[in-house]
C-alpha cells in the first residue's frame, strides 16, 4: 500500500491495517487500485478508481466512485457522500482504513448532526442509522425537501396523509411530530433539528 512519505501529524489521516498513514494533505486523495492513486489498495476486490476523499470547507467527506463493491463506512455502505468524524473505519473491498482527524476538539459541535438520503431511506444522527417508521419517514422527507420553511400543519397533514381526503386532526400531526423528535433529537423536550414555530407549524433546520 503506497502512502505519502510525510508526516500527518496537522491534517488528517488514514492508517491501513499495517499502521502506514497516509495524510489527506490535498483537497481530493483518491483510493483504488491504480498505481498512480494517491492511496493504493492491491485487493482485486477493489476497483481501480474505489472511492474518494475530499475536503468541504472544515468538514472531510468520503464518496464512493462508482465502485464494484461498493465502500462502506463503519459497516454500511456508502449511498452519497458523507462527512468523516475522528476514528471512523472505511472498507475498501476487503481492506479497512480508519480515519484520524488531529484536530478533533475544533471539528466537534454539539449540534447534532442529521443526514437524510430520502432516494435510499436512509436516515442517520451523529453517525448512527435511525429506523423510521413509514409515516415518520414521510415527514421528515417532507420537511427535508423543505427545510429553513416553516410548514402548516394543514400542508403537513396533505403530504403525509394523502389517503385522508377530509384531512387530519391537529394532534395527529403533533403526535407524529412528537414520535420523530424522540428518533431524531438529543433531547426532544429541547429540539434543535425539527423547532415548533407557535401559531405556524414546524420547521427542519439543518447545519450546512
Amino acid at each position: 500500500m503506497a502512502a505519502t512519505d510525510s508526516t500527518a501529524e496537522q491534517v488528517p489521516y488514514l492508517t491501513d491495517p499495517t499502521g502506514r498513514e497516509h495524510p489527506l494533505a490535498k483537497d481530493l486523495i483518491v483510493i483504488g487500485r491504480a498505481v498512480e492513486n494517491d492511496v493504493v489498495v492491491t485487493s482485486k476486490r477493489v476497483s481501480r478508481e474505489h472511492a474518494c476523499v475530499r475536503r468541504d470547507g472544515w468538514r472531510v467527506m468520503l464518496e464512493d466512485m462508482g465502485s464494484t463493491n461498493g465502500t462502506f463506512l463503519n459497516d454500511e455502505r456508502v449511498l452519497s457522500p458523507i462527512a468523516l468524524h475522528d476514528e471512523d473505519r472505511i472498507k475498501v473491498g476487503d481492506v479497512v482504513l480508519t480515519f484520524h482527524d488531529p484536530d478533533i476538539t475544533f471539528r466537534d459541535t454539539p449540534f447534532p448532526q442529521l443526514e437524510v438520503d430520502v432516494t435510499a431511506g436512509v436516515v442517520r444522527v451523529n453517525r448512527q442509522a435511525v429506523p423510521l417508521a413509514p409515516k415518520e419517514f414521510a415527514l421528515l422527507a417532507y420537511l427535508h425537501e423543505r427545510q429553513g420553511e416553516v410548514c402548516s400543519k394543514d400542508d403537513i397533514g396533505v403530504a403525509v396523509w394523502p389517503e385522508y381526503q377530509e384531512g387530519v386532526y391537529d394532534y395527529q400531526v403533533e403526535n407524529l411530530v412528537r414520535r420523530l423528535r424522540s428518533k431524531l433529537e438529543l433531547d426532544p423536550s429541547e429540539p434543535q433539528l425539527l423547532l415548533t414555530v407557535r401559531g405556524l407549524g414546524y420547521k427542519l433546520v439543518m447545519q450546512r
